[in-house]
Order: structure tokens, then sequence, then C-alpha cells
């Protein structure tokens, strides 16, 4: 079953752009990732330092299998080092 999720990053003025140039050159490789349906990069109205990714994958399994890949290549720490908190992953389930 398709599942939606959101991958929330808080960074700092001064790593804003080097976050957003991580995500555009990562993301490619994640589009094409089995599972993943899209990804839209967004930002918080209220927070403009507050990026949230907007995930769909085929189902959760996928997400999961990437999001190790990633971890395992180190891809996360490079992330972790522009952020001001850990990142926040949130898994949704349609209501109606």
């Amino acid at each position: 079953m398709p599942v939606d999720s959101n991958l929330e990053l808080q960074t700092t003025v001064q790593n804003s752009d080097k976050l957003l140039a991580v995500l555009a050159d990562i993301l490619p490789d994640t589009h094409s990732y089995k599972g993943c349906q899209s990804i839209v990069v967004t930002s918080n109205q209220d927070d403009p330092l507050n990026i949230i990714l907007l995930e769909k994958w085929d189902q959760r399994s996928d997400h999961d299998a990437y999001s190790a890949r990633r971890r395992a290549r180190g891809d996360m720490h490079q992330l972790g080092a522009l952020l001001t908190t850990p990142p926040i992953v949130r898994f949704l389930n349609p209501i109606t």
C-alpha cells in the first residue's frame, strides 16, 4: 500500500544554502530508487529554515531500505552536520 512520509529538517541561515545544495545533489538518486513515487522539497512559511520533504513511496519497506542505504553511505551524517536538531520522519495514513 502506498505510504506518505515527511522528512523535517531544521537548519541555520549559514547552512541553508549548503543543505539545499546537498538535497539537490542526492535527490535525483532518491527519485530513481525502487518504490519512490515522488519527493517535493518545501519550506515552512512561518520558519523558512524548516525544510520539509513530502515523500510518497510504494510501501514503507521501500522507504526503510532507502534510508538504510543512505545511512550506510554516510549521507545522513553529511545532512546531520547541517542541521540544528535531529531529522524527524513521519509516516502518514490517509483518513479520508
